[in-house]
């Protein structure tokens, strides 16, 4: 198979990958909407993929760069010391293979994993295989400036949506401790329309972005490959493949809405439930303090889960009520789940480059 060819599958699939993150992310921003019966399923999911979608134009216009999916296309090195390749066209497609696999599963089980490890965890996995099948220096394939602040985004952004929650909920509850439930109750469902838009605008340039970084990288590598002198001279390749490939951004924010619109119900099932009963004042501070979160990480370029971030947000505002409020045994089985995403992928990634080397 030629490289044009392979780099065309790619694209493909990394659209797939961005459709099924859509779905199985869409209970990111949906969940505690639907719990609390503000809108129905059908209206939620085109609510949140109305504002993936707008995510795009602040990106690009306002924000002006997408530090997200630069930090992506650069997790592994793209030589070793002595010039031979790490990343290539079959690497990436291994990974890309391995993440949607993993998506896939995780979201028949309604398991809340998150898309972002599973693609990074691919990514690498198959870029270490591929450097000891060529016998170059394993310490020398990952990146640790960009992945050790994902890796510790792990237990970070769960742990800041859960104290900003938890925060907020106690706040907005002695502010408006003289007003009656009732009261409480409508104003926080007319809020929870403004707190689900602000975090799917946080899910939309989180998410979306990564895609973009796995297309920049295959982009990058195979105009690099074939010695276009412009691509090689070029002081920021992953700019100039944006300025480039400008459809690749817009396409990749457009197809993370379809997914969203598709819904991930046994996931919504999940977050918007099964952890915990979500109130509407509740839900606002959990899907603010989500949302704070996703913008901080943004603004550093560092990719974080849309999935861990809501759910520590939903943990604090449960944990608020009492310890006990929060369903334990679920949320041990999430923790689970995401340690497990990245070392899975890659292994996943791993064995998939095998294959193709033997083929």
């Amino acid at each position: 198979m030629d490289s044009f060819t392979l780099l065309v599958i790619i694209i493909i699939l990394a659209f797939i990958f961005d459709y099924i993150n859509g779905f199985h992310d869409a209970a990111n921003s949906i969940a505690t909407i639907v719990a609390t019966r503000v809108l129905t399923p059908f209206q939620a999911v085109l609510w949140a993929a109305f504002f993936n979608f707008v995510a795009y134009f602040i990106s690009k216009y306002w924000i002006g760069e997408f530090k997200i999916g630069n930090t992506i296309a650069k997790t592994v090195h793209p030589f070793t010391a002595d010039g031979q390749d790490l990343i290539t066209l079959e690497v990436i497609f291994a990974g890309l293979i391995a993440a949607i696999l993993w998506n896939l599963l995780t979201w028949k089980f309604g398991i809340p994993s998150s898309s972002s490890h599973t693609l990074i965890g691919g990514f690498m996995g198959a870029a270490l295989m591929h450097a000891y099948m060529i016998s170059a220096d394993l310490n020398a394939v990952i990146n640790y400036a960009k992945v050790l602040p994902i890796i510790a985004f792990i237990f970070l952004a769960p742990s800041i949506g859960f104290f900003i929650a938890h925060l907020l909920t106690v706040a907005i509850m002695w502010i408006c401790r003289k007003t009656t439930p009732h009261r409480a109750d409508k104003w926080f469902r007319k809020l929870q329309l403004v707190s689900s838009a602000l975090f799917s605008l946080g899910h939309g340039a989180n998410d979306a972005q990564k895609v973009m970084g796995i297309i920049g990288a295959a982009v990058i590598f195979y105009h690099v490959d074939a010695g276009h002198a412009e691509w090689i001279n070029s002081p920021d390749q992953f700019a100039h493949f944006v300025e480039e490939w400008a459809w690749v951004p817009f396409t990749s924010f457009v197809i993370i809405g379809l997914g969203t619109m598709s819904g991930g119900w046994k996931i919504v099932k999940t977050m918007g439930s099964k952890i915990t009963k979500v109130t509407s004042l509740e839900g606002v501070s959990a899907e603010t303090a989500g949302a704070i979160t996703l913008y901080v990480s943004e603004h550093f370029g560092i990719p974080v889960s849309t999935t861990h971030t809501i759910t520590g947000s939903i943990i604090g505002v449960g944990a608020t009520k009492r310890v006990s409020a929060v369903r334990w045994g679920v949320t041990i089985k999430l923790l689970w789940a995401w340690v497990l995403t990245i070392p899975i992928s890659a292994i996943v990634a791993g064995l998939i480059y095998l294959l193709i080397r033997l083929f």
